[in-house]
Order: structure tokens, then sequence, then C-alpha cells
């Protein structure tokens, strides 16, 4: 483990607090607000808020490792006997990563045999795209890392291929009071997902020591925040539109089932 200084630790100490508690609110705003949408987008919703929740728990762990990773005496900071644990990142990862694109979809409500087709092929893709990339994080060597990242690259671009002209014609589809909307979500879905591979390459730069740590770590976290909270509570948004506008015009709502 690198060693850091005080500033840097406190930085990363200060972002996973403060991560934990978004998590925790955008988990409970989330599943407070299920009944301001319609019965066909609850599930969405409740996805969202599920996906927050299990980020807000992993947080917590990160914290926990964290704090017991580090001791701070007398304004200098010491490495302990126990290893910081990045591994709760990718178990978070593995687990909302594709209910990220699954909420998503859902939202959009296609019909229930794409509805499926999509879920399936994109959360498939988006466990692979984990899976693929913890190896080169864990690695001792940036040959490794970079295999790895390259490796998890391929189902990325797939996903993004998918987001942007597999899901384009079903977002043409959509209300007009909500499209720009779900355009948004899928932008700052791909925005905040393209930062994770900027992040992965830190170690590549002429940053070392305490500064690679502390670079990852808040890169990871910045990033989480917008994935997570941030698409989750536009997904509610988006339900609550849809829902207003398919109250209007009930033909159009049958249109879209």
């Amino acid at each position: 483990m690198n060693t850091i200084t005080l500033g840097q630790f406190s930085l990363v100490y200060n972002a996973f607090s403060f991560t934990f508690a978004t998590m925790g609110a955008a988990t409970l705003f989330l599943w407070l607000s299920r009944s301001q949408v319609g019965p066909a987008y609850r599930t969405a919703v409740t996805i969202s808020g599920l996906v927050c929740a299990i980020a807000c728990y992993h947080y917590f762990r990160i914290f926990e490792s964290w704090n017991a990773a580090y001791g701070v005496a007398d304004g200098v900071v010491t490495t302990t006997s126990v290893a910081f644990n990045d591994a709760y990142r990718y178990v978070d990862w593995l687990l909302t990563v594709p209910l990220l694109l699954i909420e998503l979809v859902l939202v959009m409500r296609l019909s229930q045999a794409e509805t499926m087709s999509k879920s399936l092929r994109l959360g498939f893709a988006a466990a692979l795209m984990i899976i693929l990339g913890y190896p080169g994080e864990i690695a001792a060597d940036n040959g490794a890392r970079a295999l790895w990242g390259t490796l998890s690259a391929i189902p990325f671009l797939y996903i993004v291929y998918e987001l942007f002209s597999g899901l384009g014609a079903s977002i043409e589809r959509q209300p007009e009071a909500v499209r720009g909307l779900v355009k948004q979500a899928r932008l700052l879905t791909f925005a905040s997902w393209g930062f994770y591979p900027i992040v992965y390459m830190i170690p590549y730069t002429s940053l070392g020591g305490g500064a690679v740590t502390t670079g990852i770590q808040i890169g990871y976290t910045i990033a989480d925040i917008i994935a997570k909270a941030g698409v989750g509570v536009l997904v509610y948004i988006i339900a609550v539109r849809k829902t207003a506008a398919e109250a209007q015009t009930p033909v159009a709502a049958k249109a879209h089932a």
C-alpha cells in the first residue's frame, strides 16, 4: 500500500463519508417516492433505490476498510497490518452496474419481449465488464492492468453501442415530454461510465505513491455518485413525467405498453 499524507487521507475519508450519506438519502427518497409514479414505472424506481442501497452498504464497508488500513498519530498517516479492501467496489459494481442499465430499460416501458431481451443482453455485458476489470485492478504491474482493462473495454463498447444505437429508435417512441430526459439519462450514464476507465488508467500517469491511491478512490467515488444517485433521481423524474403524460393521453399510454 502506498504511503499517503494527512491531507490525502482526510480527502478520501470525507469523500467516502459523503457518498455513504448520499447513497442512503437517495435510497430513502426513491423508495418513499414510489407512490408518485404509475404502477408501470414503480419497478424502475424501486431498482434505482436498490442500486443506491447496495452502494450505501458497500461504501460503509469501504469507509471502515479505509480507517482500518491507515492510522493517524500526531498528524502523520501510517499503514497498518490491515490491507485496504478494494474488492468491495467490484462486488458493488457486479451487483449495481447491470441494475443501472435495467432500470433505464424499464423506465422506457418497451414491449415485454424487447424489455427482456435488452435487459438480459445489457445486464450480461455489464457483469462481464466488471469481472474482466477486477484482475487488472489488483494486478501488481501495469502490463497486466492494461491487458485486463482492454478486455473489459470490449463489453463496455458493446454497451455504448446499445445505448446510442440499440435504444435510439426506442427513445424516439417515448412521449415528447420525456424524450429529452431519457436522452439525458442515457448521456449521463455514458459520461459517468466513461469516467471509470479514465480513473482506471491513473497508474499510467506521472502521478505516484499516495497521489495514485487518492486519485483512484476519489475518481471512482465521483463516478459512483453520478451513475447511481444522479441517474436514479433522473429515472424518477422521467417516471413522474411519463405517468402524468399517460394520464392525459390514455391512448398513447396503450401504444407504449
